[in-house]
């Protein structure tokens, strides 16, 4: 197959999250596992560092990885999902995987993937894992796909376990309460592993906290610490990353790295890791701004900051898949703004008709759009200088127009 076929056939023969939502969710590791003991075992061939939570988790990742980069580390990073190509899942000191080691890996192993049903995120673990464990990494920065006790990243032994928060997102997979959710993602944190969590909320301290006693782990909470350090990522709400980030790294042993290749590799991560969509301007005048952030939390964050910025009117291009739950997050978004709804090229993806509807609900006033790139050319004509254009509501949407 050509890299082409090859990405076809990953995406449409077997399940995906990205595409199918909850049914392509896996109830346990056992695929993974097999796939691990047929490749030999990758993942016990390189040192790891195992990033999960609700928000921030990706962009944590990626800060790790510029630091260690900085501090001169052969560095692998693990993230989902990619927001133009497939291979920025997987990269090493910022380069992406070939597209011929793509093809080769998933060629050679077909038969396997068929005959054993792995789904498209436990096959791309397998190459990603055994990527980096040919290439002999100093360490690699994983981060969990969805949740953490069951996530196919789990079958690793990393030198560290993070946790950047906990938030109310794909409740009908974690499930419904804050408690709950942080059970499944405390199912990262491995005998004698430090932890680090980054922010103390009380409704959750207690799951954390029997985990590590249950597995003799050490815990810190990031959030405890009062030093700020800043980063090239724009948007207030990645102080918190960074300090997660920067802590993360003062404990993690068996590597040096000084507080000034922390405070290079803070203010590097665009460059060293290729980060997109977070916060990211894409032009002045009119300014447009996009950001993946999907759930009440990340919403929220966002909208604290777009308060911040000056402008007449505010744009807002809006698509969100079908299983989000907007009740919880239209009433965060601004009545005064102007809408644009569409919905994002996946079959996943909510009808425009629809989210229209549903807002409508909640006095957010726009027109309905038959796609992204209609909606953010509508958007660009109505918009003075003065004016700012937010695109969001989904990583497929800030994909579609960067």
């Amino acid at each position: 197959m050509t890299y082409k076929e090859t990405l076809n056939w990953m995406f449409s023969q077997l399940p995906m999250y990205q595409r199918e939502g909850k049914t392509a969710f896996k109830k346990d590791v056992s695929n993974t596992i097999a796939f691990s003991k047929e490749l030999d075992f990758p993942e016990k061939k390189f040192k790891s560092i195992h990033v999960g939570g609700t928000n921030g988790k990706g962009s944590t990742s990626h800060m790790l990885a510029s630091i260690l980069q900085e501090a001169g580390y052969k560095v692998g990073l693990y993230t989902s999902p990619h927001l133009k190509n497939f291979t920025e899942r997987i990269r090493i000191n910022g380069k992406e995987i070939p597209e011929k080691k793509v093809t080769t890996f998933i060629n050679r192993h077909k038969d396997f993937l068929e005959k054993q049903k792995l789904s498209f995120f436990e096959m791309t673990v397998g190459l990603a894992f055994d990527y980096f464990a040919n290439e002999h990494l100093d360490i690699a920065v994983i981060e969990v796909g969805l949740g953490g006790r069951l996530d196919s990243t789990n079958i690793i032994n990393p030198e560290l376990s993070v946790i950047t928060n906990i938030g109310l997102d794909h409740t009908e997979m974690l499930g419904n309460t804050l408690p709950k959710i942080a059970f499944e993602k405390a199912g990262i944190i491995k005998k004698n592993t430090t932890v680090v969590i980054g922010e103390r909320q009380q409704e959750v301290q207690k799951v954390f906290a029997t985990k590590a006693q249950e597995t003799f782990s050490e815990m810190f909470y990031a959030s405890d610490v009062f030093e700020t350090y800043k980063t090239d990522l724009l948007g207030d709400y990645q102080q918190k990353n960074s300090k997660t980030a920067a802590v993360a790294i003062a404990h993690l042993h068996g590597f040096k790295v000084s507080q000034d290749q922390i405070k290079r590799g803070l203010l590097h991560v665009v460059k060293n890791t290729n980060l997109k969509g977070r916060w990211q301007v894409l032009q002045e005048k009119p300014k447009v701004i996009c950001d993946t952030a999907h759930n009440k939390e990340g919403v929220q964050i966002v909208f604290k900051q777009l308060k911040k910025e000056k402008f007449k009117k505010l744009h807002i291009v809006l698509g969100v898949v079908s299983d989000k739950k907007m009740e919880a997050i239209f009433p965060l978004f601004p009545k005064d703004a102007v809408y644009y709804f569409c919905k994002p090229n996946i079959s996943r993806g909510l009808s425009e008709e629809v989210l229209q509807e549903k807002a409508t609900h909640f006095g957010l006033q726009g027109k309905k759009f038959s796609s992204v790139e209609n909606a953010y050319k509508k958007a660009l004509h109505n918009a003075n200088q003065e004016d700012i254009i937010y695109v969001g509501g989904s990583t497929f949407v800030v994909a579609e127009i960067i």
